[in-house]
């Protein structure tokens, strides 16, 4: 079983077998360029829809603070801080 199978399975996952042999065979034929890249896109995008939250939550703040709050909760979600 891949690594990031392990990772992202949870017992309430709704993915049927079929689309998870789907996902591991076109994660098999990427190189590590392409992980990475992919990766770092999902990352990119992840933070787009975190800010857009925080910009909907603090309109006030300025946009250095809205990154220093980002910061703050993927620290904190990496348990760095609490």
């Amino acid at each position: 079983m891949p690594l990031y199978f392990c990772m992202r399975r949870r017992p309430d996952d709704d993915t049927s077998p079929d689309v998870v042999r789907f996902m591991d065979s076109l994660y098999s034929r990427m190189t590590p360029a392409e992980k990475l890249r992919r990766v770092t896109e999902l990352t990119r995008t992840a933070h787009a829809f975190t800010l857009a939250g925080l910009r909907c939550r603090h309109p006030d703040e300025s946009e250095q603070m809205l990154h220093r709050r980002l910061v703050e909760l993927r620290l904190e979600a990496a348990g760095v801080r609490k």
